[in-house]
């Protein structure tokens, strides 16, 4: 097994180098010249960039000082986004590449251009340099030659995309959730319950990257709505219990009529569970360990995440459900949305989940959506409403694009009403 996980490791670090020195290929080694300064800034880059990502995801797991994860974290998961991003455009350059080449030697050949601009007399060309043909194009200066214009035109347009995207997406996470506000009728739901309104938030995501200010933002945005019940739905962190107990520490300050919940999401399994559940037990939320409780008009219930069952800590409907009320409304808390069907075989109402970070950064939303039955917002199995967040924070890069991060308002509805 582990020869296997070593084999994988090496698989991923080679393929990540070979993309890189693709990027390195078509962004440094055909936009500059041989020996110049630029060339060996870009070289030095590309050969710094990876390794500083892949000491920022190895350094989380590492046991080293918070301010050291701190300067690994930002600008190396920061690289993968842009990374990702800067891939994709190259590869659209790749089409773009020889539709601008075809243009730029039609316009070369018509006869109706201006006279050709010459070089300086007595000066040699630079390789990849060469004097402006007849009909050189406007726009190319003279003195490049077409391939290199043409190199520098894609590649500038593509780290101008790829920085733009990174850029965008992390203002999307660092300013906070936005609130998005859901109605959801139950049918169990009696008159006196109708309105009652639950703050959903998962995937808060406190590590390196997001810490004590983000936590303060989420616990304004959820405070300001002033919800009867709050549900912290799975992966309140990525780190242990002695590292980020100060960036939790505003979520002390959560306020709500019924008070706040918590299960257990799979980046908990990954920093030690069972100490964050006590932690958040100081924080004064109630932990659902496979485990109900009966509020004005519904049950509430929630599971262990599936990432437990490594520990025999997984998820134990049959606890958590198994002799309750049938004619009493159930609403689960459960982090992954693919247990989706256990809840339905107990007669659950609605289950509220987070997990897919709705994809995050596309185009892994196409991915977030093949992997689980519902990738963002409310879907209905048979009797049991499922609703997915796509969550406050993010993991790894700290950027979301085509997946904006959300606290969620869902207001229960009675049919009575």
């Amino acid at each position: 097994m582990i020869v296997i996980a070593v084999l994988a490791a090496v698989a991923v670090v080679a393929v990540f180098g070979a993309l890189h020195w693709y990027l390195w290929r078509r962004l440094v080694a055909a936009t500059t010249v041989p020996g110049t300064p630029a060339r060996r800034a870009g070289t030095v880059f590309f050969i710094a960039a990876p390794v500083l990502a892949l000491a920022a995801l190895v350094g989380e797991r590492l046991p080293m000082p918070m301010p050291v994860k701190i300067v690994l974290a930002w600008p190396g998961l920061l690289w993968l986004a842009v990374f990702l991003y800067l891939l994709l455009a190259v590869l659209v350059g790749e089409i773009v590449r020889p539709l601008l080449t075809r243009w730029l030697a039609r316009r070369d050949a018509a006869p109706e251009l201006a006279p050709a601009m010459a070089a300086p007399a007595g000066d040699a060309p630079a390789p990849d340099i060469e004097s402006a043909p007849a009909g050189k194009p406007a726009g190319a200066p003279v003195g490049l030659s077409r391939r290199l214009f043409v190199s520098r035109v894609v590649g500038g347009a593509a780290a101008a995309a790829a920085v733009g995207t990174v850029g965008y997406g992390t203002w999307n996470v660092v300013k906070g959730p936005a609130v998005k506000r859901l109605t959801v009728p139950l049918a169990k739901l009696p008159r006196a319950a109708h309105g009652f309104r639950i703050a959903v938030v998962s995937d808060i995501h406190l590590s390196a990257v997001l810490g004590r200010g983000f936590a303060q933002r989420v616990t304004d945005t959820i405070n300001a709505t002033q919800p009867d019940l709050i549900a912290v739905v799975g992966d309140l962190v990525d780190g242990d219990v002695d590292e980020l107990a100060d960036s939790v520490e505003p979520l002390r300050g959560l306020r709500s009529r019924h008070g706040t919940f918590f299960v257990t999401g799979n980046h908990e399994y990954f920093s030690g569970a069972e100490q964050w559940v006590e932690k958040v037990r100081e924080l004064g939320w109630r932990p659902l360990e496979n485990a109900r409780t009966a509020l004005p008009g519904f049950d509430l219930a929630g599971v262990n995440d599936l990432g437990g069952e490594s520990t025999g800590q997984g998820p134990d409907f049959g606890k958590a459900l198994g002799d309750r009320d049938p004619a009493r409304a159930a609403v689960l808390l459960a982090h992954q949305p693919v247990v989706i069907h256990d809840a339905v075989r107990y007669g659950v109402d609605l289950q509220l989940s987070g997990h897919t970070h709705g994809g995050q950064m596309w185009p892994a939303t196409y991915i977030a959506e093949a992997a689980n039955p519902t990738n963002a917002g409310l879907e209905r199995y048979g009797d049991t409403q499922l609703y997915v967040t796509r969550g406050a924070g993010a993991w790894g890069p700290p950027v979301r694009v085509g997946a904006p991060s959300d606290v969620t308002i869902v207001e229960l509805a009675s049919r009575q009403a």
